[in-house]
């Protein structure tokens, strides 16, 4: 298996230690788990840099990379639901999104093509590690309360509008796919057509 697969195979394998720390009420587990949600979190960074700069991009890669980061955030936000720091219906719309695009990923390598991922997509995953890591501190540092809480606004419209992106995106791929055997069959009958007048003019002129 390539570096940067397994770099996000590793990722998914740091979601259930993640919750494990998240949900123990021990001394010094939250900054251990955020020590293990930052170095996912970097594991995303470092599996799209190996795999452009060894050549390693790959179709597994691409449609396994956004699992493993929803994974990540999804897990972690749950958690902190459980934890009474976020409304659950703040974690609803965003894991819904999660849910949504992931469904919309599936159908369209089902109809032969690839979504990858925004620059939309990519600003909301940021913006998501950078709100987790803010109110999973929050305890332990009551001033972050407040840029979590803004972090976390900016997460809700970032995951609004990529999921309209990628449903517009969606749409687009689709609809060319549909048109390009109509176009092809148009050229087809188009030379067919073209043959057989060549063919009738032969005939006339003998």
């Amino acid at each position: 298996m390539s570096l940067p697969n397994s770099l996000t195979i590793l990722r998914i394998f740091f979601v259930p230690l993640l919750v494990v720390l998240l949900l123990t009420t021990q001394p010094y587990m939250d900054l251990w788990a955020v020590a293990v949600f930052l170095a996912a979190a970097t594991t995303d960074l470092l599996d799209g840099y190996f795999a452009r700069r060894r050549a390693q991009v790959s179709r597994l890669g691409i449609l396994l990379d956004p699992i493993a980061d929803k994974l990540l955030t999804s897990a972690a936000f749950i958690s902190l639901v459980e934890l009474h720091r976020v409304p659950a219906w703040i974690v609803v719309i965003i894991v819904g999104r999660e849910f949504a695009v992931s469904g919309l990923r599936a159908i369209a390598s089902s109809e032969g093509f690839i979504i990858e991922a925004s620059d939309l997509g990519k600003t909301k995953m940021v913006l998501q590690v950078a709100a987790i890591t803010a109110l999973m501190l929050e305890p332990r540092f009551l001033w972050m309360k407040t840029p979590g809480w803004l972090l976390l606004a900016l997460v809700v419209l970032s995951a609004l509008v990529s999921a309209a992106h990628y449903f517009w995106k969606f749409w687009h791929k689709l609809d060319a796919s549909v048109r390009e055997p109509v176009r092809r069959r148009m050229v087809v009958m188009s030379g067919v057509e073209m043959e057989e007048e060549r063919k009738e003019k032969d005939v006339a002129a003998h």
